[in-house]
């Protein structure tokens, strides 16, 4: 989401707050035509024959690719052989790999949602939100990986973080505070859906054989651990994400309250 799709939001923070990412020196900064690609339109080359490719026929070969394959299968050869097109003719559409990236995130993300009509005021709003977020990155699970530092959004991916901003709306927050709100989820979105993390333990808390093995011979050194562990059983978890989603809305909730008696 960071911009959200993460996603994360498309706005930094700085000793004055919230403001919009720019890109660190040393980076890639956006060129006018990848800006013209993702908020452009720009689909078809305008010179040549007839193309018989299109922009989203290119992207939509990345994506079955990333998502069958892994993103490091995804190469402009690669995609080309999969069109049955040489890799040249790619190039007349997309400038380079980072581009291909952009918009496959584009295309994936999917339109944003429309939360005017989910009952139950801000805090199932953006429940769904996540919820729809989150399905979105298991049906793309390389998403993460080419949704990271500063980088151009296309407006697909922009409007989810319109959705959940536009979700906190009438609460009492300050603008500041409604995006971090966003970015919160967003980052929670991310830290459930990747693969690793600084837990020794999986999704479903249990630790690896050999890993078990070696802290239960060392239990005077991981008591708290262990004991958890145990405790815990082997109860199928979800790597935290209801418990996870539940506090973060809670602290919101608790914030808009005491902005509601002010």
């Amino acid at each position: 989401m960071s911009a959200v799709h993460w996603a994360a939001p498309a706005w930094t923070a700085d000793g004055e707050g919230a403001r919009m990412a720019t890109p660190a020196r040393g980076t890639a900064t956006p060129d006018a035509a990848g800006v013209e690609l993702l908020w452009g339109h720009r689909g078809q080359p305008t010179r040549g024959p007839r193309p018989a490719l299109t922009l989203a026929g290119i992207a939509g070969a990345a994506i079955r690719v990333a998502d069958e394959e892994g993103l490091d299968a995804v190469s402009m050869q690669r995609v080309a052989a999969a069109l049955d097109v040489t890799k040249m003719a790619l190039y007349r559409y997309v400038a380079s790999k980072a581009e291909l990236f952009a918009v496959m995130t584009e295309i994936a993300v999917g339109e944003p949602p429309v939360l005017s009509g989910v009952r139950g005021g801000w805090r199932r709003k953006l429940e769904r939100w996540a919820e729809l977020l989150r399905t979105t990155w298991r049906e793309h699970p390389w998403i993460p990986a080419v949704t990271l530092g500063d980088r151009l959004m296309g407006p697909r991916e922009t409007g989810w973080t319109e959705a959940a901003v536009a979700a906190l709306e009438g609460t009492g927050l300050t603008g500041a505070e409604r995006m971090d709100a966003v970015s919160l989820l967003g980052g929670h979105v991310r830290n459930t859906r990747s693969a690793a993390g600084t837990q020794p333990w999986t999704a479903d808390r249990r630790l690896s054989p050999l890993l078990a093995d070696l802290v239960r011979r060392d239990k005077e050194r991981f008591p708290a651990l262990v004991a958890a562990i145990d405790e815990a059983g082997r109860r199928p978890d979800d790597s935290g994400w209801t418990f996870g989603l539940a506090r973060i809305l809670d602290g919101i909730e608790q914030l808009v309250a005491s902005r509601s008696g002010d």
